[in-house]
């Protein structure tokens, strides 16, 4: 939806009769639309609908320009498999969770395409093609003795990076830290999160520690990408708390895929940690692709005035500070 022109949404009816704007049951909540579907839900499309239109339907920032919006009334019947595939390969794709999307032909199925299964198998088939592209010495400020290896999976998606300081022994319960990127906060030093604290943070205790390993993952805003996370920051200056925004938006509280970082962490060979984090789920979330978490270990920095209400709302998620 978010890249779709008048032009293409024109070229679309000519071919196909019947056009549905697809949405996540989060951003249909938003929308008091009622949930008659799993998973996602699809309203038709009018003949003239323009894609500013839909676009105001989809984006949750244009909500004060055009509040006036609905009721709509969601389909009822079974939805195709390929409908909520496409929000998925949508939000993969770091854009917002919205599709205009219809029942192919059988007569149109030699267009080009991607199965549905194929999408819905993607975190496990870029966990498995996971692999060491290359390794290098990078030392860092108060952690000299630390190799930087990077990985790909074989479909060239996002490439993740350990951190590994001080070669610590695979025989004992590594000290580890899960970090997703954070453009904001790492390199801009924003005061909205508390990430570049808790990525500097946890580089000088891995190294008072003696050693350890620290994963940056390519999953910025939980994993619904920088210019979402724009959005959301957007939203929260409209007092939308950080998962309420994301709802909005239409994504759910956390969108991150762990089972790469689980196989980052075999194919260094380490497969019992010890884990630097405040967020339970990470903990359940590696015991899940199979690595033991020996001991959680908190992971605090003090609040500021600007990112107080965040670490606030992460604690009412379930967080333990």
């Amino acid at each position: 939806m978010e890249t779709m022109s008048d032009a293409a949404l024109k070229a679309a009816r000519k071919t196909i009769r019947t056009l549905r704007l697809v949405l996540t049951h989060a951003r249909a909540r938003t929308l008091k639309i009622r949930l008659y579907t799993p998973e996602v839900v699809a309203l038709p499309l009018e003949a003239k609908a323009k894609v500013e239109q839909l676009r105001a339907i989809a984006d949750p920032t244009a909500d004060l320009a055009a509040p006036m919006k609905g009721p709509f009334e969601a389909e009822r019947a079974k939805l195709p498999g390929g409908f909520a595939a496409a929000i998925k390969l949508a939000k993969l794709s770091g854009l917002l969770p919205a599709v205009v999307a219809a029942r192919i032909p059988k007569a149109a199925k030699s267009l080009a395409g991607v199965e549905a299964k194929a999408i819905a198998d993607y975190e496990q088939s870029a966990a498995r093609t996971l692999k060491i592209v290359t390794r290098a010495r990078v030392p860092l400020e108060g952690a000299e003795k630390t190799e930087l290896v990077a990985f790909r999976s074989a479909d060239g998606g996002p490439e993740h990076y350990a951190i590994v300081i001080a070669a610590p022994p695979r025989s004992e319960a590594v000290l580890t830290r899960l970090h997703s990127e954070c453009f904001t906060g790492d390199l801009l030093g924003s005061l909205k999160c508390d990430c570049g604290p808790q990525l500097r943070g946890a580089i000088d205790a891995i190294a008072k520690n003696g050693g350890g390993v620290l994963l940056y993952l390519a999953q910025e805003g939980r994993g619904i990408g920088l210019i979402n996370k724009l959005r959301a920051y957007q939203l929260q200056d409209q007092g939308f708390d950080t998962l309420e925004a994301n709802e909005r938006l239409g994504f759910e509280a956390d969108e991150r895929l762990y089972g790469v970082a689980a196989k980052m962490l075999k194919l260094l060979g380490y497969d019992t940690v010890r884990l630097m984090t405040n967020n339970p789920d990470k903990v359940s979330a590696l015991a899940r692709y199979g690595v033991t978490v020996a001991e959680r270990v908190p992971h605090t920095f003090p609040t500021n005035a600007h990112n107080e209400n965040y670490i606030a709302t992460k604690a009412r998620a379930g967080h333990l500070f």
